[in-house]
């Protein structure tokens, strides 16, 4: 694993690192070809985009192969938290109420949450999700 914390991404990096999830291991010149149809970006730009992922830690190119460095996971959770973080003064409950609004639940939905709050309950994170 990457020894420090990776940064946070913007959206453009996230939806470029989004792809080389799905398409790991990938060939740089295939990666521009799917982010020219995906994302309707230039050579250089995906160029671009990659090494500065690459200096955040998340993505790795060597012999002209890239692959992640970090999983989508991971960095979902901590786009998240920091989030909450920094949005919510660290409160999950306001986050949730925020997120929530004036929308309601599926049934489906609240089912789902529930199941992951018995999981998660007491564990401090450490369920798989």
């Amino acid at each position: 694993m990457y020894e420090k914390e990776p940064r946070s991404l913007g959206d453009s990096e996230y939806r470029f690192a989004c792809i080389v999830w799905e398409a790991e291991p990938v060939s740089s010149g295939r990666l521009v070809q799917l982010a020219a149809e995906r994302l309707g970006w230039k050579k250089s730009t995906s160029y671009t985009v990659l090494k500065h992922l690459i200096e955040k830690g998340i993505l790795c190119n060597e012999n002209s192969t890239v692959t992640a460095r970090i999983k989508k996971g991971e960095v979902q959770q901590q786009e998240s938290s920091a989030v909450v973080s920094r949005t919510f003064d660290g409160s999950l409950p306001r986050f949730i109420a925020a997120f929530l609004g004036e929308n309601a639940l599926s049934a489906q939905d609240a089912a789902e949450i529930r199941t992951l709050l018995d999981r998660y309950e007491g564990t401090g994170g450490g369920g798989t999700c």
